[in-house]
């Protein structure tokens, strides 16, 4: 038997050479031994050879991915698997989990939240393939069970039967009748009169607000369109200046979602909402994670419209809320 507590080792299968130099930090400073690999089949290898209590796993590796790699880890060890990716589509969600992955956090990760993840599945201790409580009970003599007991057989009462309820007949309510209320007629003001200009003080042109942006109603073939940008949601094509844009799903639903929207701001959490189809939360709880994919998503779809978040044509970020169309104050 051990002295002391069993080593923390952890196994990291990251082919990009930053990312998995920041996670030997991140874990040596939460007290494990680490071992890197940088490839699917020498992560396997390395989990096979030293049976680490944690495992982070890229997704996308030349090869084999990390969705393969994690099923062929759950056939021999119960090793934690943290899968860290820029894949935030749900699907890709739901198929890292299925492969047996324990958590799934979204690159760029922030280190304090990795640690505070990890530490989190460390509470909820399992027993791990080859130590720990699985050779006490190998060891221990099988238990003798008892000798069935034969149980009296229970016989039922006869039946009663039940009288039938009549319900009694309705009873008619007599209607109400509201006494006739005469409205009175509405007198509309009389414009105001403009002020008469002040003597040797030239008369103050007027200052022309521009119309604020409305929500966009899609056409009769469902186009909806802002300084250039079309989108129709019938056929999902985009434009820009009449250029065709390919966007991913997420991307074109975000879109959709805030040229439907005007100068409305749609938050973060509205902005998940959207892309699961839901107007309100229902099963699933709107997280750091969600709201961080859809900030990914919003810089991709930026980057493809030719947009900027400093000077914005098409999307601007209110911060600490979300985002809107920009103003067409500054069309030309």
């Amino acid at each position: 038997m051990s002295d002391g507590a069993e080593e923390k080792i952890a196994v990291i299968i990251e082919d990009d050479a930053d990312v998995r130099h920041l996670l030997k930090t991140v874990l040596t400073q939460s007290g494990f031994q680490t071992i890197l690999t940088t490839n699917g089949q020498d992560g396997i290898d390395a989990v096979r050879t030293h049976n680490p209590i944690l495992t982070t796993l890229d997704v996308s590796m030349p090869g084999m991915d990390g969705f393969a790699a994690a099923k062929r880890i759950r056939e021999f060890s119960t090793t934690y698997i943290v899968m860290l990716t820029a894949l935030a589509d749900e699907i890709d969600v739901v198929q890292g989990l299925d492969s047996g992955a324990d958590d799934y956090l979204l690159k760029p990760f922030r280190p304090r939240e990795l640690r505070a993840r990890i530490e989190t599945m460390l509470r909820r201790p399992r027993e791990r393939a080859g130590v720990g409580a699985g050779d006490a009970v190998a060891s221990a003599p099988a238990p003798v069970a008892p000798a069935p007991v034969e149980q009296p057989v229970h016989q039922a009462p006869p039946l009663v039967e039940q009288p039938v309820y009549q319900a009694p007949p309705p009873v008619e309510q007599p209607v109400y009748q509201a006494p006739p209320v005469e409205q009175p007629v509405y007198q509309a003001p009389p414009p105001p009169q403009p002020a008469p200009p002040t003597p040797g003080r030239p008369p103050r042109e007027p200052v022309h607000e521009p119309a604020p942006v409305v929500a966009a109603v899609p056409t009769a073939d469902g186009w909806l369109e802002h300084r250039g940008l079309q989108l129709n949601t019938q056929t999902r094509l985009t434009q820009v200046d009449g250029r065709g844009i390919e966007l991913t799903r997420s991307e074109f639903d975000l879109l959709a979602t805030l040229l439907g929207s005007g100068r409305r701001v749609r938050s973060k959490a509205d902005l998940v909402l959207a892309l699961r189809g839901e107007s309100y939360v229902t099963t699933y709880y709107v997280n750091d994670a969600d709201k961080r994919a859809v900030e990914v998503h919003m810089a991709n779809l930026r980057r493809k419209i030719g947009d900027s978040s400093a000077t914005p044509r098409f999307i601007e970020t209110v911060r600490g809320v979300g985002y809107r169309l920009a103003s067409d104050r500054d069309a030309a």
